[in-house]
């Protein structure tokens, strides 16, 4: 048994989420703030037996931020849990036929729990009684709705309703827009009642491993102490008698301390003094000084301490003296051990709940514990951003979240494809190439040049780096894109993803001639080829393309170094060709070359010299003379702009403030006192982005500010 979809409607930063999981391991991943703690929150009220009192405790504030502001009221809170391969066993089948199950043959296979945090019955009647059309009747009974008064937590099982539809939870729930609300709940289909005495969460083994934060603050409190907890565990399986010898000795220590004679002369000096203070009418009526050694068997284990030492070191501490990276691996195999116990137990199932595991763990260790927790009969669900445990988790297993304003979607990044897709797809996807399951869009490269080149131009051109933009630049080493460009789609991962390669289009006139040599002729025929090429890699993007509007393709007319070039980039290109070449006849050849106004010929140098120095380490060269002058090919601008749809008006401003400034230490004497007015007024929404371009047109009209500013427009 294992679960194998949760539906969270109207929770926390959920406003409608599906997710999607298997048997064995699976992973939730995204950035921050985008509610990986949260799903795993409302898992816990379900399945987990100590979270089930705080399934009646929720607030407003446990609402989708979209229904701020009162607008929750009459609204629910729809947590639902699907589990999947439920076995013919006679216990297991009671639980579930009579409460969760869905009733297919003659035992069930797979049965839903659900968590309803819904107005109570009386608003509900009214609300089924108002008119249709009532907005005011509607809007005046919601006014008096308060959490504390009208809603209740109540738990159902055996539905078979897609509580994603929104139709599905017009009918359950009610129209808000029309005041259409139903009379009646149809139990068959939106589920039925299931007795607290019939609760799942305590039918199976159940493990959350929290973040690992602070985990050595946690050693030393006794409620979170997991090697604490593992001793409570075992110390209900031990015969009191066995603590008893213990206890006695224990006991005869205290006294024996409490004896000594300097213990008895401080208590003998200590009541004396306080009598002298104050006299015998106010003194204490007696006064001992007692060892406080616990021989209780619980506050004995609660004495006891791990000490552990650092791999390759011979000496032993306690856990505030190892690494933050040691001192979490310990507490996460504490946590294991714990749920190892509890999975010994005779239980339906075995589920394990890890958040964010990679916290100060090394790489390796990251990858090899991913590898090593594989428990055949348990299902384990992990969050993280680490891109190590991404790399070895099965993408037909990932859950990525992707935040948006006021709530947080969910992507299955192999969602429709086949398994020869998926094959493709896994393959690529190494630690490098994984970080595009966390951005907020996707340049795919095929080249070192553009990896290289690319980051450096944008952080130099507009003062802003692509990872402040959010934005993946992943070299795929070949042109190969529909591999991984494949994941965005609107059944898959719903992100922009921009795919940069080159038309490869003639440099030269490649019509061979009588009067050609070998060597031009092999030329001609080398630019040709790799036209045709291009053409046919157009071809193929472009059908890629149909139909899917977060994949789209831009070419470099030639070749990135060209294209490079043909943007006025010659002085940067000229200014590494002693690095490429000594002979001082070549250099001034190469020179001349890069000058020359016809691509045929500045073309073939730079390609020359790209292929001499290897394309990566001429983009290293390269990359040292890129500054805010550089012009960035229009292309790659316009690559990057779709991959980001969105750009808030003070990315932008800071962008076009960094442009001043730079302008500003090459020429003090440009007055932008107009453009700042401006630029201010922009910030604060009072103008458009185009009212921009008149000021900045007048002092710098050649600036990329102005290439900026029509793009976005």
């Amino acid at each position: 048994m294992y679960i194998s979809r949760v539906s969270l409607i109207n929770y926390r930063n959920f406003a409608n989420a599906n997710f999607r999981f298997n048997k064995g391991i699976n992973t939730i991943i995204g950035e921050n703030g985008s509610g990986k703690t949260n799903v795993f929150k409302a898992i816990r009220l379900l399945l987990e037996d100590a979270s089930l009192q705080y399934a009646y405790k929720l607030t407003e504030g446990d609402f989708n931020r979209s229904l701020d502001q009162n607008k929750w009221k009459g609204h629910w809170i729809i947590i639902s849990i699907e589990f999947d391969e439920l076995n013919d066993e006679e216990a297991i089948q009671s639980l579930f036929i009579h409460g969760a199950g869905i009733a297919e043959e003659n035992y069930v296979k797979k049965a839903t729990y659900n968590l309803f945090f819904r107005p109570k019955a009386d608003i509900r009647q009214k609300l089924s009684e108002l008119p249709k059309g009532d907005i005011v009747g509607l809007q005046t009974l919601l006014n008096d709705i308060t959490i504390q008064d009208n809603y209740e937590t109540f738990f159902t099982g055996k539905s078979t309703a897609d509580f994603n539809d929104p139709e599905i939870y017009k009918e359950l729930v009610g129209d808000f827009e029309n005041v259409i609300f139903p009379p009646t709940i149809d139990a068959a289909k939106f589920g039925s009642k299931i007795p607290h005495q019939l609760s799942v969460a305590k039918e199976i083994s159940f493990t959350f491993i929290q973040a690992l934060r602070d985990v050595v603050s946690d050693f030393h409190n006794n409620r979170t102490n997991p090697l604490l907890t593992l001793l409570k565990n075992n110390s209900g399986e031990i015969n009191e008698a066995e603590y008893q010898p213990i206890s006695n000795l224990v006991k005869t220590l205290n006294e024996s301390i409490e004896a000594l004679p300097d213990v008895q002369n401080i208590r003998d000096d200590i009541k004396s003094t306080i009598q002298d203070a104050v006299g015998l009418t106010y003194s204490p009526s007696s006064l001992s000084i007692k060892s406080s050694v616990p021989n209780e068997a619980e506050k004995l284990l609660q004495s006891l301490k791990l000490f552990i030492g650092e791999p390759g070191e011979e000496y032993e501490g306690g856990i505030q003296e190892l690494s933050l990276g040691g001192a979490n691996l310990i507490f996460l195999t504490l946590k294991l051990l714990e749920f190892k116990y509890r999975k010994s137990k005779d239980t339906f199932a075995n589920f394990l709940i890890i958040e964010e595991p990679e916290a100060h763990i090394h790489n390796h260790i990251q990858k090899t514990l991913f590898d090593k927790l594989d428990y055949g009969d348990t299902q384990i669900i992990y969050s993280t951003h680490s891109t190590q445990i991404s790399e070895v988790s099965n993408v037909e297993n990932i859950n990525i979240l992707a935040k948006k304003l006021n709530y947080a979607e969910v992507y299955q990044p192999s969602t429709g494809l086949n398994a020869e897709s998926i094959n493709q797809v896994q393959r690529y996807l190494d630690a490098v190439r994984t970080n595009l399951l966390f951005a907020k869009g996707v340049v795919l490269v095929e080249g070192d040049a553009e990896e290289i080149l690319i980051p450096i131009m944008v952080k130099k051109v507009l003062g802003i780096s692509l990872d402040e933009l959010g934005i993946s630049l992943i070299n795929i080493r070949s042109t190969g894109f529909e591999n991984v460009a494949q994941l965005f789609h609107d059944d898959r991962i719903q992100r922009m993803c921009a795919i940069l390669t080159d038309l490869d289009d003639a440099i030269c006139d490649t019509t061979i001639m009588a009067s050609d040599d070998d060597a031009l002729k092999k030329y001609k025929k080398k630019v040709a080829g790799s036209k045709k090429r291009g053409l046919e890699r157009k071809a193929v993007l472009d059908a890629f393309e149909i139909g899917n509007p977060w994949v789209k393709a831009f070419y470099a007319k030639h070749t990135f170094e060209v294209d490079f070039v043909s943007e006025g980039n010659e002085w940067e290109a000229k200014e590494i060709i002693k690095q490429v070449y000594v002979d001082q006849g070549t250099i001034d050849l190469a020179k001349a070359d890069l000058e020359d106004a016809d691509v045929a010929v500045y073309g073939r140098r730079i390609l020359t010299m790209a292929k001499q120095e290897g394309k990566g380490w001429f983009a290293i060269l390269l990359g040292n003379y890129i500054s805010y002058r550089t012009v960035i090919p229009a292309y790659i601008l316009d690559a990057i702009f779709f991959a980001k749809d969105t750009y808030s008006a003070n990315i932008v401003a800071d962008i076009i403030d960094y442009r001043i400034k730079k302008n500003l230490e090459e020429n003090d004497a440009l007055d932008f006192a107009s453009c700042r007015v401006e630029l201010a007024k922009y910030r604060n929404g009072e103008i458009k982005l185009k009212d921009l371009a008149f000021d900045f047109d007048l002092i710098i009209p050649h600036d990329q500010i102005l290439t900026l500013i029509d793009k976005l427009n």
